[in-house]
């Protein structure tokens, strides 16, 4: 009875643990920011959702920073496609990996992407055009090997984008994980948490891409504030519930004091992985401390924010028992049919955050 017990609050824990944290939640502030110059990037499941939201909404974004993830459209509805030839993640022993140079099929995805546009699905794909891509593999990633990562490159020049507006670095000794300067587990390390000191600042590296040369960033403490906000009102319902949309009930923003005082600002939206969204706790059954702050605090963006004028926006994933228990953004169906296009919940979620920051923008 105890082991029942135990794995009884193991399952409430992670699906509360939302709910546990002391710092406050506030309403998502109105800022003066410029909507055109909206970027995104991710890690992981959240690289290939940033890669959703690049294509879904290409009229606003105006670069991506993509790191261990591929094209979209990759999985195509289905999970065993995601885990075997876009990824490697069906098994830990990687031997029912599919993943070639080839296996994500870009002239099926590009078709598909053409056609959802005239769908009304997605924005004319002819906006990918002026984006500014920037992508990072892992050259020890056995998780998202470099060929997924290629072939996202392939994907987006097949889209029109040109060769002066797409970077493909390969780190030979990074694995699954976003390299940073100095934080986290070692550089060639796939696990928690998926930052990795690898000597290299993924964060710089991607913003500098997309906007061009920036301030330095900043060094000691923050000058801004993390805001924990309310992600429920930007969450559309069925029924009246958002279980199954695979979206926390808070998510996180930094906001540069000179943003929050109204100055012209610009929006940046960083994607988490698996397993690093702030309510996942590891299951050993018995709860434990869940992820938390480890990725915004740490994956670098704000110290660039600070001196840039950059408020970057930090959604958060929640694990969905039996769909989605690792807390991943969806890049392959668990929550319906639109995952990948504007009418997919976690897409219009956080293009409802997006329209809230930009409210105050001075016309």
């Amino acid at each position: 009875m105890m082991g029942k017990h135990r794995i009884l609050i193991g399952i409430l824990a992670a699906l509360l643990a939302g709910s546990v944290r002391a710092e406050p939640v506030e309403a998502l502030p109105k800022l003066n920011i410029d909507i055109r110059e909206t970027s995104v990037s991710g890690l992981s499941s959240g690289g290939f959702m940033a890669v959703q939201f690049q294509v879904a909404h290409s009229a606003i974004v105006k670069g991506a920073g993509i790191v261990a993830a591929g094209p979209y459209w990759c999985a195509q509805g289905s999970a065993l496609t995601a885990t075997t030839r876009c990824s490697c993640t069906l098994d830990p022993a990687h031997r029912m990996c599919d993943v070639t140079a080839t296996s994500a099929d870009v002239k099926a995805l590009v078709a598909a992407t053409r056609r959802f546009a005239q769908d009304g699905l997605i924005d004319d794909p002819l906006h990918m055009a002026r984006q500014r891509s920037a992508l990072i593999a892992g050259g020890k990633d056995r998780t998202v090997p470099p060929a997924v990562v290629g072939q996202l490159r392939e994907y987006l020049a097949a889209l029109g984008a040109p060769a002066q507006n797409l970077s493909l670095a390969t780190l030979a000794e990074s694995g699954h994980g976003l390299p940073t300067p100095a934080y986290g587990g070692a550089c060639d390390a796939t696990g928690a948490p998926y930052l990795n000191r690898c000597d290299y600042d993924a964060a710089g590296k991607l913003l500098a891409w997309i906007y061009g040369p920036l301030k330095p960033a900043r060094t000691g403490k923050p000058q801004g504030r993390f805001v924990r906000f309310d992600q429920r009102p930007f969450t559309p319902t069925r029924f009246g519930f958002t279980w199954g949309s695979g979206l926390d009930s808070s998510g996180w923003a930094y906001i540069p004091e000179a943003c929050a005082k109204g100055e012209a600002c610009r929006l940046h939206i960083a994607l988490h992985g698996c397993r690093q969204g702030q309510s996942y706790a590891p299951f050993s059954w018995t709860g434990g401390a869940v992820y938390g702050k480890t990725f915004v605090e740490n994956a670098g963006y704000d110290a660039w924010a600070d001196t840039n004028h950059l408020v970057i926006l930090y959604p958060q994933a929640v694990p969905v028992m039996f769909r989605n228990p690792n807390g991943c953004w969806d890049w392959w169906g668990y929550t319906d049919g639109h995952y990948a296009d504007k009418r997919g919940v976690q897409i219009r979620a956080i293009r409802a955050m997006v329209d809230r920051l930009a409210a105050g923008a001075l016309n």
